[in-house]
């Protein structure tokens, strides 16, 4: 689990853009972020197995 602090830190507006550091809104970890879904790695696989978010499904070919 991430820190309180760091997740307050990064909820906070950057004094530059590039400082801004994308954080999961799920569990606040900072590593395997997705943009798209603003979700970590880890979490955006426990939602889509779950059928939690709109549109995602397993691949298979």
């Amino acid at each position: 689990m991430a820190r309180k602090a760091l997740i307050l830190r990064a909820k906070k507006e950057a004094k530059h853009a590039t400082r801004q550091v994308h954080r999961c809104r799920r569990c606040g970890r900072p590593r395997g972020y997705m943009r798209r879904f603003d979700l970590c790695r880890i979490c955006f696989r426990e939602l889509a197995h779950k059928g939690q978010i709109p549109g995602v499904v397993k691949a298979s070919w």
